[in-house]
């Protein structure tokens, strides 16, 4: 009885907040990222529709550079295909701006917006108004083999620099038996390789643009950065890595061939499942490397869950929302995947409890990790823009795209470093001055 009341009772809420009126079977399309969390909550939705017969939940599952694509250009053009879009930090401001988004006020109690850590409102926040409720948060970090570096009489600081990274990669590297000394992004993308270039290129003291909003790309700093990159994966990584995303390298590195890897946070649960993972039990976990500085060497992002302005079932877009981002959901996955596998990154409760800091190895370090990472001063010198692994411009999506795959092209051995660093300048500078931030 308390269960059947207080789903009526979020049923109103949503009801005063979107008046539209529930239809039979009213149809929720949802646009997301086939990562493994989300594809985690697709398979969960299934208690959701039971608990609402009403809505009918139709997933539209894509890699993420393709959902990208694909969601801007329906939300710009208006098109309305979607009712419950996957976005995150970069895109829910500069949307929710443009008034392309619905507002998500007067949340139920229950839902405890006051839980959400600060950071991560804000960044899915414009003026202080959500646009998007946190899924998940995350910063990155580095993995590596602890069996590996224990042989080796190898040790891991809590933060290491990008030289060291370089040294231990040397030393662990073992293509012949199927260990490579690291793994990282190489797949062309602003949300790929680009996210994180640009925290190494922050680490070696380069910015995107400097105070007058003039590209930096062509310069010392950006080159030497690019170019470590380049030689460390094309020494010491993976055969392939110019096609290498999150996904790839997750795999790799579950499947023991990765010695380090440094990306996500929220690959920790996944690394450390010994359903999915080969090497659960050897994993160790420290900060992203930094080098000339530590100043944006560890990238900040939340996947949110939006409801463009478009839909036409705003009610039930709502009514699921807020399911999937609760602590009720929270529960849900601790119940059925075990309470390591919880969403992380965003709910201050999730820290404060015992068991899932015991269960969750990587948890202390993912919190320590989105604690020092600050969007207001992602770089050793003064920046005019906002975000850590990307400017919180609307035109940056497009240029990191671009840049990335040039970035991508060095790393393959079609093009060089200087090429691909002057060619990212020339197509950076277009794009700017025919936005008018310079002349």
């Amino acid at each position: 009885m308390k269960k059947l009341i207080k789903n009526v009772a979020l049923a109103a809420v949503a009801a005063s907040l979107f008046p539209q009126a529930l239809a039979a079977q009213a149809k929720v399309t949802i646009g997301t990222v086939n990562n493994a969390d989300m594809i985690r909550m697709q398979k969960l939705s299934e208690v959701f529709e039971k608990e609402n017969p009403d809505i009918d939940l139709d997933w539209v599952i894509l890699e993420e550079n393709t959902l990208r694509q694909r969601l801007t250009t329906d939300i710009a053009t208006q098109g309305g295909q979607f009712d419950v879009v996957t976005i995150g930090m970069y895109e829910t401001p500069i949307w929710g701006a443009k008034g392309w988004l619905e507002k998500l006020e007067n949340l139920p109690a229950s839902y405890d917006i006051d839980d959400v850590f600060p950071s991560v409102k804000e960044g899915l926040s414009v003026d202080g108004t959500l646009y998007a409720l946190p899924f998940y948060g995350e910063g990155s970090m580095t993995y590596y083999r602890t069996d590996l570096f224990e042989k080796h009489a190898l040790t891991m600081p809590q933060q290491p620099s990008w030289d060291q990274m370089m040294d231990f990669a040397k030393k662990l590297h073992d293509p012949d038996n199927g260990v490579y000394g690291m793994c990282l992004r190489g797949k062309a993308g602003w949300g790929e390789n680009m996210a994180l270039m640009t925290t190494i290129a922050n680490a070696f003291g380069a910015r995107w643009f400097d105070q007058k909003w003039k590209p930096e790309l062509d310069q010392k700093a950006w080159k030497e950065a690019m170019q470590f990159y380049v030689d460390l994966l094309g020494q010491y990584g993976p055969p392939g890595a110019s096609s290498n995303g999150f996904n790839e390298n997750l795999a790799l590195f579950n499947s023991g061939k990765c010695a380090m890897w440094v990306d996500a946070t929220v690959a920790g649960s996944f690394l450390t499942d010994s359903s999915q993972s080969v090497v659960a039990d050897k994993v160790g976990f420290s900060l992203a490397p930094s080098q000339k500085t530590r100043q944006g060497a560890s990238w900040l992002w939340a996947w949110g869950l939006a409801i463009p302005k478009t839909s036409d079932a705003k009610t039930a877009a709502q009514k699921f929302t807020l399911w999937a981002t609760s602590k009720k959901y929270a529960q849900l996955v601790a119940e059925t995947h075990g309470v390591a596998a919880m969403p992380p990154g965003t709910r201050q409760s999730t820290y404060a409890n015992a068991e899932y800091l015991e269960k969750a190895p990587f948890a202390k370090m993912t919190l320590l990790s989105m604690e020092k990472a600050d969007p207001k001063k992602p770089s050793m010198h003064p920046v005019p823009y906002v975000g850590i692994q990307f400017a919180a411009i609307p035109e940056f999506q497009s240029i990191a795209t671009q840049v990335g795959k040039f970035l991508s092209g060095a790393l393959a051995g079609s093009m060089t470093v200087e090429q691909a660093a002057k060619s990212s300048q020339r197509a950076t500078e277009r794009v700017m001055k025919r936005a008018r931030y310079y002349r």
